[in-house]
């Protein structure tokens, strides 16, 4: 338990904490009053499905321009906009609600505005846990992140369901709108204090390219972001259709919300429980907790009952809640700090970003062939992911080491312009290390290409065979210099291993920038600091001719 709450002790992360609590809450009766009053204005699965859907839909489009941003500017002003997007979309549900001006267009107009402010707030708020706390804390910070949720998850739906069925959905909107200002206060008073300093300069697109770079060319990354979006794809379902299999089973709003509080409850429960579970099940933990939210799920869709119903869902937010801290602490250790919040940005579009299209088709099939059967065969999705995940071979939460940066000499940044560059490291390798070369070759191309190059290729000499070039484009000189910043010590080491293998212990770097004709001058500007990166960050020596 101590370890659990250690986060909280860290004044700056309790603030948002705390914030973030009461938000949950608001965001919960806004959940339920907008799927109640969907399905009131249409009597249709397929829009509540639409409406459940419509808050994280926007992640599909806005995920990684709001990553980018997340790593290119002050994440607490990026935080405060968004909030006040979604703060504003409420207020605007209550209000026209309230007037009897509401329909099913406009309803879902709202929601998608809502999303859009989710899409810009998720990355920068997930990319801020590892400034806020130590590496060693990070798991545990997520942890209660999703207790502040499920705490929400647990208060927010039976209290909306509540208000939906005495007071009607636009008091539950108005107080989702109010809720935001808590957030909003903390990031006011604490701007200045959170805000990271150490921004890289880059225009938004070449930002994505290096995020989606840096995923493509990580392989265990990869395979997390492919893991998030099957599973994500297969439990959308309990909440998708949550509202119908109420209705099959005789419930009103208010047991709509109290099934969804059991939900949250065993997702509390789970939260406090989530060292326990790591650490008996270890590796095996992810497989263990989705195919336990598989069963649980089938477990709902069977139900004959309400009250049997709530106890599966009580089940199922537990596998949820230990499910989703691993998967998410997992992507923040996994990522470096100058690409994080396009790592999870990325890891929000797969798992967040897919949701919603899994609601859609939740939604469609409820029409076709019931709730119940719908619960059933998706959640039948889930216990098939839990057989395919040891093949991912994903590393366990306790084995995931955060790439450190030691050897790279801080406060050397050179703003210039010059490129594109290409780089040029050449080897003289012996016959009987041509084979280890080549696989040494395949693991720097992957180093290359994930820290900023967008082309690599490896050239043998045609005239001297045992003569080799790595070749490399990056878009621009700063560009390059920025990727010397982001050779992390397990990748120096690599390099350092790779100058072994030339037979005279010195192959050389040359670099050739492109040529402006009309302006040919200011080649001293372009050197500057570049030898220094050279000497202590295992990079290639640089040819002294």
């Amino acid at each position: 338990m101590s370890q659990a709450v250690a986060p909280l002790r860290i004044r700056h992360f309790r603030a948002l904490w705390i914030a973030s609590v009461v938000s949950n809450v608001g965001s919960f009766l806004q959940g339920v009053a907008g799927s109640w009053l969907m399905l009131e204005l249409t009597g249709s699965a397929t829009w509540v499905g639409f409406m459940v859907a419509s808050t994280t839909l926007p992640l599909l489009f806005l995920a990684l321009t709001a990553g980018a941003l997340a790593d290119l500017v002050d994440r607490a002003k990026l935080l405060l906009v968004s909030q006040i997007i979604m703060g504003s979309a409420a207020a605007a549900m209550a209000i026209v609600t309230s007037v009897g001006e509401i329909g099913p267009g406009l309803l879902l107009t709202l929601g998608l505005l809502l999303g859009v402010g989710m899409a810009f707030n998720l990355p920068a708020w997930q990319a801020m846990v590892p400034d806020l706390v130590p590496r060693g804390m990070v798991a545990s910070a997520v942890a209660l992140n999703s207790v502040a949720f499920n705490v929400a998850r647990a208060v927010g739906p039976a209290l909306g369901g509540l208000i939906v069925a005495t007071s009607g959905p636009e008091l539950a909107f108005g107080l989702n709108a109010v809720s935001y200002a808590g957030v909003i206060g903390v990031l006011v008073v604490m701007r200045r204090t959170i805000a990271t300093s150490d921004k890289e300069s880059s225009s938004v697109a070449n930002a994505i390219a290096l995020g989606v770079r840096y995923a493509r060319f990580t392989q265990a990354f990869r395979r997390l972001l492919l893991l998030a979006a099957l599973f994500a794809m297969t439990s959308a379902v309990l909440q998708a259709v949550l509202p119908t299999r109420t209705e099959d089973l005789g419930g009103s709003a208010a047991a709509y919300g109290l099934m969804l509080g059991a939900m949250g409850l065993g997702a509390l429960m789970a939260a406090f429980l989530r060292e326990l579970v790591v650490r008996r099940l270890g590796a095996y933990s992810l497989p263990a907790t989705i195919g336990l939210f598989g069963l649980a799920g089938i477990a709902v869709g069977a139900a004959p009952s309400i009250a049997w119903s709530m106890v599966a869902l009580l089940v199922a937010g537990a596998a949820w809640v230990w499910t989703l801290t691993t998967t998410n602490a997992t992507a923040q250790l996994m990522a470096p700090s100058w690409v994080r919040g396009r790592a999870m940005s990325l890891y929000s579009l797969a798992f967040v970003g897919v949701l919603p299209i899994g609601s859609i088709l939740a939604g469609a099939s409820a029409d076709l062939i019931g709730a119940g059967r719908t619960m059933m065969v998706f959640s039948f999705g889930s216990l098939l992911l839990a057989f395919l995940v040891p093949r991912l071979k994903i590393p366990a939460l306790a084995d995931v080491s955060t790439p450190e940066f030691t050897d790279v000499p801080t406060g050397v940044h050179a703003d210039t312009e010059g490129g594109p560059v290409m780089v040029v490291n050449t080897w003289d390798v012996n016959s009987e290390n041509l084979d280890a070369f080549a696989e040494m070759m395949a693991e720097v191309r992957l180093v290359r290409l994930r820290t900023g190059a967008y082309r690599w290729r490896l050239y043998r000499n045609a005239e001297n065979p045992h003569r080799l070039s790595e070749v490399f484009l990056t878009v621009s000189w700063d560009e390059h210099l920025a990727q010397h910043r982001r050779i992390d010590d397990e990748s120096a080491a690599l390099l350092r291993q790779a100058r072994t293998l030339d037979q005279n212990g010195s192959p050389v770097s040359r670099h050739l920038v492109a040529v402006d004709v009309e302006d040919p001058d200011g080649w001293e500007q372009l050197i500057a600091s570049h030898e220094q990166y050279h000497r202590d960050d295992g990079s290639i020596p640089l040819d002294p001719s």
